[in-house]
């Protein structure tokens, strides 16, 4: 793969900085002379929000022409060229190696001098590797183009949704219903801790347990596109998420609103049914919905406030059978907390190179080479914090037997994770996404032995 130069000399090929190529006498700048070591390059343990980018430095003292790639030998050589923020289209000269240079593309930006300042931007397909190499840019009629690229290819609404519905069940993510059951699992967790919390088990549970899934399904979606609404501008520079359906243009941001607010009516009916204080907690979990899309503008933790947001449903299910909250409840809640930054910073490392050149902010980025670490803390905080929320909801109540298959859960769950931890690998999306995936198991692992110690 070539580089594509733009707007070119008549006599040279573009520039990689301020100097122009000498195509009779082709040589690196004399910076290249100097061994330069990876050490002085990285800011990590001093900056951590620097992530895996290489320090900045400049070209200072050399009159010295750079040469084009061609003439490349060693392809393990850092050096720089001019690379530029989105935010404010001006340049930044980064320290980069020629293989990551050689996925890029060379361009000129309007209001840069002819020709002395050239820069490079990312292919949209060397983003994340040879999956959104054979993508065809999605368009609004419905059909097989306007797939989201990260969508299961045989995926229902593709598959068997009328056409017309198939932008707007893409914008629920109906299309991806892994989200929907890492919203409703807490919500069963809540239900049956609770139930084993009083050891009163009614018909109304029944009601509860498939009003949780509507009302998961529905919140989800609507979530997803109060999401998309507010990161259109943002979703248009990532390769993952430019094939959804507001940056492609398959639904108008009107159109989106409209969605948004038929699925929450909707969930405000299911609400309704049940009692008050649980209503109360449901109208309460719109603030940490509406927050959450902006979180990744202004902090490196927004995992946070999707736990906060994702695992709502702890809480309002315990109260839907109770009538009140109680602590057992918010220990499970902050399990599920611990539990939304394990997989979601699994999932947020598909993105930390658009992210990074966008300005988006995660835990991915913040952790870097060091996820690993962080995800065993999560993991660790995970089982610690459900195991503590059985032994509250049982010591007074159940038997021995009940606690101890209970307790099992949290502790079983805790191994699928650890089979998680053992198979991240940070580089590879592919992998990445499958095991986000896997959770939807994860979850289901503590709400089996909650069921079977009811039966204790």
């Amino acid at each position: 793969m070539g580089l594509q130069p733009v707007a070119l000399h008549a006599a040279r090929i573009g520039e990689f900085t301020l100097h122009r190529h000498n195509t009779t006498c082709a040589h690196f700048s004399s910076f290249l002379d100097n061994e330069i070591r990876a050490r002085l390059f990285d800011r990590r343990k001093d900056q951590p929000q620097v992530g895996r980018h290489l320090q900045r430095f400049g070209l200072l003292g050399t009159d010295q022409h750079a040469t084009a790639l061609a003439c490349l030998g060693d392809l393990g050589t850092p050096f720089a060229i001019d690379a530029v923020k989105q935010q404010d289209r001006r340049p930044d000269r980064l320290a980069h190696h020629a293989k990551e240079v050689m996925r890029l593309r060379l361009i000129q930006r309007n209001g840069l001098p002819l020709p002395q300042w050239m820069i490079y931007i990312k292919s949209d397909f060397s983003v994340h590797g040879h999956r959104y190499m054979h993508d065809t840019s999605p368009t609004p009629d419905g059909n097989d183009a306007a797939r989201v690229v990260d969508a299961p290819a045989d995926n229902w609404v593709d598959r068997s949704a009328p056409r017309f519905t198939r932008p707007f069940l893409r914008l629920s993510r109906a299309d991806r219903p892994i989200g929907t059951w890492l919203l409703l699992l807490p919500c069963w967790w809540g239900l049956t801790l609770a139930m084993l919390f009083d050891q009163q088990p009614r018909w109304f549970d029944l009601w509860i347990f498939i009003g949780c899934g509507a009302g998961a399904w529905l919140m989800r979606g609507a979530g997803c596109t109060w999401n998309d609404i507010t990161d259109r501008h943002i979703d248009d520079k990532v390769a993952r998420t430019r094939s959804r359906p507001i940056p492609s243009g398959q639904v108008s941001v009107k159109g989106a609103l409209g969605w948004m607010i038929a699925q929450m009516l909707i969930a405000l009916c299911i609400l309704l049914s049940f009692n008050g204080a649980a209503i109360a907690l449901g109208v309460l979990a719109l603030l940490p919905v509406a927050i959450y899309p902006f979180a990744k503008r202004f902090t490196w933790w927004p995992q946070v406030f999707l736990g906060i947001a994702f695992n709502w449903g702890a809480l309002l299910a315990w109260t839907a059978h109770t009538g009140s909250l109680g602590a057992p409840a918010v220990v499970l809640y902050a399990a599920g907390i611990a539990w939304t930054l394990f997989y979601d910073t699994i999932y947020a490392h598909q993105d930390t190179e658009d992210d990074a050149l966008i300005g988006v902010k995660s835990t991915a980025r913040l952790f870097g080479d060091n996820t690993a670490q962080w995800l065993r803390r999560f993991l660790m905080g995970t089982v610690g914090l459900m195991g503590l929320a059985v032994i509250f909801a049982l010591r007074d109540s159940a038997s021995f037997l009940a606690l101890i298959i209970a307790l099992s859960g949290p502790w079983a769950m805790g191994w699928h994770m650890a089979w998680q931890l053992r198979s991240v690998d940070i580089n590879d999306n592919d992998k990445l996404l499958r095991l986000f995936r896997v959770n939807r198991d994860t979850g289901m692992i503590p709400l089996v032995f909650f069921a079977a110690a009811l039966l204790a």
